[in-house]
């Protein structure tokens, strides 16, 4: 058995890997590249799609299922297994990529500039989705020469690290590993020692800060912010993120920690995770599901409201503190957020909330950096706002938890990170005795 990286290999996005045994061929995960690797997403697989016999999804967040169109278009005939919070959300990720794609080349064709063809279409959605279908975690089932089972990753609902058998070989794939102190979702569950585990390190080199020091310096920037009538703005991810900022708002209200002002969530693919959520309430944390059990919105704080159109979101750039803006996208890479910031970074009342992974040289990493202009749709704008950072509501496991989950491990190939993040992983792992290496793009590596 062997596996063979064709994706998030010394890079933070795009997770695809490839095992192989007797002729099988089995993908773990087909996800886009995002961010400053997004051009990468036109290139070739670096495989034959119409060799693989399977594919086998983690979870799923775009980076690990955003290509399953484009290999459904270049021929692949086998199935795709998830699981079912899986099945239910992969829909409106998909659809909200596309709908980006055809906004993009909307944009180029106004600038009379050369529209290139879709990589994909609805006819490849509307296949993919018949390709599914629903496994559950710890029922060991088969593929080919393959045992495989999922187990919990703690990383979003349904999300699942990989643990295969052939012959007398066991592997793992971590997919994304969630951050352990959660409320909202359970922990991950711990491995079993197998003869390879192949692992991210998206926090390699950093653990977090305990959360009840995040929860409380969250109370701090709210109630300083609204208490001048202030705008708050939140950059988030749809899915995952926003809603477990959505949970904690709530908690906060109802601790009477924080004031209750207006909340809104400007993201209609929000919207529509949110929709799903109490279909896979089985997935949460106990606490979730008590608060469902009475007949409550664990997610919801008093004076919630989603936008949906063009025009409810410009709406709110008008409105006057204090209120709370959740919007995408969480990288600041495009999105409605950056609307938001280009009209509230100049008033020095209010405050812009970093809760997730920056990439480097982008828009967050600036503002963070404490830079006193930024250039936002073609002008300058002056940064008065002050913006925090708040890691400990990343949704990855940090340094720490990741060291403690490997503990029992031997051999570990390290994937889905910045090269400088896996070398110091990777070197902690070495001091504690194991062989540790950063997987390479396209290089087998024998299990």
């Amino acid at each position: 058995m062997q596996i063979t990286p064709f994706g998030a290999a010394q890079t933070v996005t795009g997770s695809c890997h490839l095992v192989e045994h007797r002729d099988f061929r089995l993908l773990l995960d087909c996800g886009a590249y995002q961010g400053a690797d997004e051009e990468r997403n036109e290139e070739p697989f670096g495989f034959d799609p119409q060799r693989i016999d399977a594919v086998l999804i983690s979870h799923a967040h775009n980076d690990h299922i955003g290509r399953l169109p484009l290999l459904v278009r270049r021929s692949y005939r086998g199935r795709v297994y998830v699981t079912e919070p899986t099945r239910l959300i992969l829909p409106v990720i998909l659809q909200d990529s596309l709908k980006l794609m055809q906004e993009e080349r909307e944009r180029l064709a106004r600038k009379g500039r050369e529209v290139p063809p879709l990589s994909w279409d609805e006819k490849d959605l509307a296949e993919l989705y018949g390709r599914l279908e629903e496994v559950t975690y710890y029922q060991t089932q088969s593929l080919g020469p393959f045992r495989y089972r999922l187990r919990d990753a703690g990383h979003l609902p349904g999300s699942a690290f990989i643990q295969l058998e052939a012959d007398d070989k066991t592997l793992i794939f971590s997919g994304d590993l969630g951050h352990r102190r959660k409320d909202v979702l359970t922990d991950p569950d711990y491995p079993a020692q197998v003869d390879l585990m192949v692992c991210e390190g998206t926090y390699g080199d950093r653990s977090h800060r305990p959360f009840a020091a995040t929860l409380e310096e969250f109370a701090d920037i709210l109630n300083g912010v609204l208490s001048q009538e202030g705008k708050v703005f939140i950059p988030s991810f749809a899915l995952e993120r926003t809603q477990e900022i959505l949970f904690y708002i709530r908690e906060l209200e109802q601790r009477e920690a924080i004031p209750v002002v207006p909340v809104f969530v400007d993201s209609p693919m929000a919207s529509k995770i949110s929709e799903i959520y109490p279909k896979v309430r089985d997935f949460f944390s106990t606490e979730v599901q008590h608060i469902y059990s009475h007949g409550l919105d664990p997610f919801r704080p008093r004076r919630l409201d989603y936008t949906q159109s063009v025009e409810e979101s410009k709406a709110l750039n008008l409105m006057k503190g204090p209120l709370i803006i959740i919007a995408g996208n969480g990288m600041l890479s495009g999105g409605r957020i950056l609307h938001h910031l280009r009209h509230g970074l100049p008033e020095a009342k209010n405050a812009v909330i970093i809760t997730g992974y920056q990439p480097r040289g982008g828009l967050g990493e600036l503002l963070i950096h404490g830079a006193e202009t930024v250039r936002m749709f073609g002008e300058t704008v002056r940064v008065r706002a002050k913006t925090h950072t708040l890691g400990g509501f990343s949704g990855h496991a940090g340094r720490d938890e990741l060291l403690d989950w490997l503990d029992s491990e031997k051999r570990v190939a390290l994937v889905h990170g910045e090269v400088d993040k896996l070398q110091s992983l990777g070197q902690a792992l070495r001091e504690r005795g194991k062989e540790a290496f950063l997987a390479e793009w396209g290089k087998p590596i024998e299990v």
